[in-house]
């Protein structure tokens, strides 16, 4: 059924496949650039993630201007302003960003900085208040199959003085290009390749079910899906299977374009809080509350989920399923290939696993419910039902 009104916008170039990584070049000469500056972390320049795209684009003609390093897990306000300072100092041009959430929200933000001519990231703070000011070039190169911060409208850096984790929403913040190659993720262990993997499902399916959802984001979220239960056990078997990895980055891709117009829910309001108070790894959390989750949305708003039944077991499985067990069905299968990751990676399965101590229950909860992915949640939440899914997702 179609919304009254919705708003789609996924303006990103999307490279994939075979030698992608090569094309960074073209694509930035398309855009007038010639000097960028690369941003990445210390892992992936230490595992050799980042060389690869240096000789990519060394190979077909450009260097970067300047190569940083720097940039922690959890992005800052300071970070952002640093480097830029050093993209003015090389006389840069342009911004490629090689790694996961982190590294390309950092990126947005330099961009913000340099598109509006501001020294410091704070000045910017507000929800879709910046206009677009000047274009920066922007490609983005993702090393993890599952934030698909590559095609959101959203950056979240934290401001270290405050302890808190900003979120800057600007339909300005889309790169102009995401290079989706197999050889970025293929040193991905086992267990981050499924939490991340498991991340991106849960993207697809909140965008789906969720209460801004609209045809383009489900086109989105239901190819993902296909994708992620087709792929990710394979990705998870053997890092170098380039078609799984392929398979998964598309995945990852099409379900950050489907929330990143449809938004998310409780999923993820419950799992920024236990990552903030709790320090539970994001993909993590995903996979322990998404079955939880789901089952509680599903008691309070009917079959919401018997669609996804399609694209999580197949046409033979959902032609054979009453119509009014599809959402109850489609609830067991996602738990089923939670046991099956669990099973191959050590991917967590409860919050005892994760190392998560029940008396901060408390500030689990107050802060779940202050989180904006709560406002679109098919179904209305209050503290009772946050403590509640947590007891149940405990052990």
């Amino acid at each position: 059924m179609l919304p009254l009104y919705y708003e789609f916008q996924n303006s990103t170039k999307i490279l994939s496949g075979k030698n992608a990584l090569e094309n960074i070049t073209y694509e930035l000469k398309g855009l007038g650039a010639s000097k960028p500056i690369l941003l990445s972390d210390k892992v992936l320049e230490k595992i050799g993630s980042l060389q690869k795209v240096i000789d990519a684009m060394v190979s077909t003609g450009m260097e970067p201007g300047v190569i940083f390093t720097d940039i922690p897990a959890d992005s800052s306000v300071t970070v952002v302003n640093q480097i830029g300072e050093k993209y003015k100092e090389g006389g840069c041009d342009s911004i490629v960003a090689v790694g996961g959430g982190s590294v390309i929200d950092t990126a947005k933000g330099v961009e913000m900085l340099i598109s509006q001519d501001v020294e410091d990231l704070m000045e910017l703070q507000g929800c879709e208040s910046m206009g677009r000011g000047k274009h920066v070039p922007f490609i983005a190169v993702p090393t993890t199959s599952g934030t698909g911060s590559e095609m959101t409208l959203v950056a979240v850096i934290k401001n270290i003085e405050k302890s808190v984790k900003m979120e800057f929403i600007s339909n300005y913040l889309l790169p102009d290009a995401a290079v989706l190659d197999p050889r970025m993720t293929e040193t991905l262990p086992p267990k981050t390749t499924a939490s991340t993997g498991f991340d991106a499902l849960c993207h697809a399916i909140e965008a789906f079910s969720c209460n801004q959802k609209n045809p383009l984001s489900d086109a989105y979220a239901t190819a993902a899906i296909k994708l992620v239960v087709e792929n990710l056990e394979d990705a998870v078997k053997d890092g170098k299977n380039r078609k799984a990895r392929l398979a998964m980055a598309n995945a990852s891709t099409m379900a950050g374009a489907a929330f990143s117009n449809s938004m998310v829910g409780m999923v993820h309001a419950i799992g920024h809080a236990l990552g903030g108070v709790c320090k539970v790894p994001h993909g993590d959390a995903m996979t322990i509350l998404l079955p939880y989750c789901m089952l509680y949305n599903y008691k309070k708003k009917g079959d919401i989920y018997g669609e996804l039944l399609l694209y999580l077991e197949g046409p033979e499985v959902y032609a054979g399923t009453p119509s009014e067990k599809r959402g109850e069905e489609a609830i067991k299968s996602v738990r089923r290939l939670e046991r099956r990751l669990h099973k191959m990676s050590g991917l967590p399965m409860t919050l005892k696993e994760a190392h998560v101590d029940k008396k901060d229950f408390d500030a689990v909860a107050r802060t779940a419910l202050n989180d904006g992915a709560m406002l679109v949640n098919p179904a209305a939440v209050d503290y009772e039902d946050v403590i509640m899914i947590l007891n149940q997702a405990y052990e």
